[in-house]
């Protein structure tokens, strides 16, 4: 038996370094130092020969907790649903009304950092209640 408790999860991408800064918005997530002798990573980036410019990008939790998150740019377009998603945990601990009162405040600031909100799922019980949102990329994801 494995003993294996830590992972990544990977997101195939076109703009890795901006699907990595969006989704270090919406985690608290951080990327790694920018290598030295340069200003940005973008000024990184831009140093690379054409071929080797942000083929892939990573963002970490900042308390070593949650799985690094690496984006690869692939040559092809998102075409259809995701077969697995995020499902980020907004509100948690919450219940009814002040939980979905707090997804709608996280959606809000989501959107605002380019998310689309798809649609919101009321469940009957008090903690089903969810809200299916698409990141910067297409990519389907829930805030629950």
């Amino acid at each position: 038996m494995s003993t294996i408790k830590k992972f990544q999860v990977t997101f195939d991408c076109a703009d890795p370094a901006r699907l990595a800064g969006f989704w270090c918005e919406v985690l608290g997530y951080v990327v790694p130092p920018i290598p030295t002798g340069f200003a940005t990573w973008e000024d990184y980036h831009r140093s690379l020969p054409p071929e080797d410019q942000v083929v892939y990008f990573a963002c970490s939790d900042p308390s070593g907790v949650g799985p690094r998150v690496l984006f690869q740019r692939v040559p092809e377009g998102k075409v259809v649903k995701n077969r697995l998603h995020l499902d980020v945990r907004a509100g948690i601990g919450l219940v009814g009304e002040e939980r979905l009162a707090t997804l709608e405040a996280e959606c809000a600031r989501l959107v605002e950092l380019g998310a689309v909100h798809v649609r919101t799922m009321r469940a009957d019980g008090e903690n089903e209640s969810c809200i299916v949102m698409q990141d910067i990329e297409g990519n389907e994801f829930c805030l629950d």
